[in-house]
């Protein structure tokens, strides 16, 4: 199929881009980069050997959109572009609100206007909120605890409804869990433009000397060691996910978890961080902060039946990924 992925060049989308042109899928990509780099797309090409057609934009708006549908023949759309910070969301609700539903608004005026039927969403397990792990798709919804959750949980809504007033639309609602590591081979990975909102890309820059510690927000949650818990997933695993998602593409809404359906808290991920690279990371704990929860992990047994989709990829390899990754861009630098 021909897939427009927004968000494209991001760390989720990027993957993904790599996972579907792996998989004979052609891809069309849409991102402002607002928080990616466009040498992201040559480096998925480099890993591919594959070509892709790349629209720097902002899905919001509606005039740049409409382009890319009249140049292309689009035939499914994976949705990940989006503001995704937690904490900043509570900081910068209003942004926060604008971006992530307009997208999701815009992006499917378009679908309709154009006759695309298939919609991939990146959600989010923010939507399940401070609930009973582990979180199964058909438990109450609970986003309220920051603003990112809720423009999920929104998000999740309007296609929702969408799709029960077209019932010929095939949508599929992805909530991800924590996706950590990086592409096998170096070249692509999490960087985030300035420091870093999610825990890896925190723990490689205090790693390798960017950062001076690691701060852990809080040890005093109701966890095995204190830590927040959470379910940490392999991005490769993730992007394949996306793949399955597309393989079994049917009429209606279709609602999966994207995890491992193992609970890891900070400390232990800190811990298999020095024992998959040999180095130490410093940390500090510091204050809980707004928007966090004590646990989160998934029920990830409906993917894995329906889609097939279980997660390869181990806590080490996550960690080992994630370093080489960061090392690897770290060469890079020195060689400019």
């Amino acid at each position: 199929m021909n897939i427009l992925v927004t968000g494209g060049a991001g760390y989720i989308g990027s993957h993904t881009c790599v996972a579907l042109l792996e998989a004979g899928h052609t891809v069309i990509v849409a991102d402002n980069l607002c928080n990616s780099k466009a040498e992201t797309i040559d480096k998925i090409k480099q890993i591919t050997n594959k070509e892709i057609t790349f629209y720097q934009i902002d899905v919001t708006n509606e005039k740049a959109l409409d382009t890319i549908f009249s140049d292309n023949l689009i035939d499914g759309i994976i949705h990940f572009a989006g503001l995704k910070a937690v904490g900043e969301s509570v900081e910068k609700p209003l942004e926060y609100y604008y971006n992530n539903l307009v997208s999701t608004m815009v992006l499917s005026k378009a679908c309709r206007k154009y006759g695309v039927k298939n919609f991939v969403f990146s959600s989010s397990a923010t939507v399940y909120g401070d609930n009973t792990v582990p979180f199964v798709e058909t438990i109450k919804l609970m986003p309220t605890t920051n603003p990112y959750g809720e423009t999920k949980a929104m998000s999740e809504r309007i296609l929702t409804d969408i799709a029960k007033a077209n019932p010929d639309w095939a949508v599929v609602l992805l909530r991800y869990f924590n996706p950590v590591g990086a592409h096998e081979c170096g070249l692509i990975g999490e960087a985030p433009n300035g420091t870093p909102n999610n825990l890896m890309p925190y723990i490689t820059k205090v790693a390798k000397g960017e950062l001076k510690k690691l701060r852990i927000f809080g040890n005093d949650y109701p966890t095995v060691d204190g830590t927040g818990v959470r379910d940490y997933i392999h991005v490769m695993d993730l992007a394949e996910g996306h793949v399955a998602a597309l393989n079994n593409l049917t009429e209606g809404v279709h609602i999966y978890n994207l995890g491992t359906g193992q609970g890891t808290s900070v400390l232990q991920l800190v811990k298999a961080f020095e024992e998959a690279n040999a180095i130490e990371v410093p940390y500090e704990v510091v204050e809980r902060r707004p928007g966090d929860i004590a646990a989160c992990y998934a029920d990830t047994s409906k993917a894995s039946i329906e889609l097939q989709c279980v997660a390869k990829r181990d806590l080490l390899a996550m960690c080992r990924d994630a370093w080489r990754f960061e090392k690897e861009s770290l060469g890079r630098k020195d060689e400019n």
